[in-house]
């Protein structure tokens, strides 16, 4: 996803690909939603993470989305 988050980023720059390129990462955004969650409820299997540190990309996430969302 590393990747994708590169080229999504580097599709803003360009005016010809930057509502695709924002879309994009609203859906990639939402894609690793599910995941976070289960990072959050599952806490034990990752304890070397902050519970902050989880619980602090909720709204990050939010955010983010908003802030790609400007660009459509």
């Amino acid at each position: 996803s590393g990747v994708i988050e590169v080229i999504l980023g580097a599709g803003l720059l360009w005016p010809v690909t930057r509502i695709l390129a924002a879309w994009g990462i609203i859906a990639l955004l939402i894609a690793v939603l599910p995941p976070h969650i289960y990072m959050i409820q599952n806490r034990q299997q990752w304890s070397r993470i902050p519970a902050w540190a989880l619980w602090l990309r909720l709204p990050l996430q939010g955010l983010l989305m908003l802030w790609a969302y400007s660009y459509t």
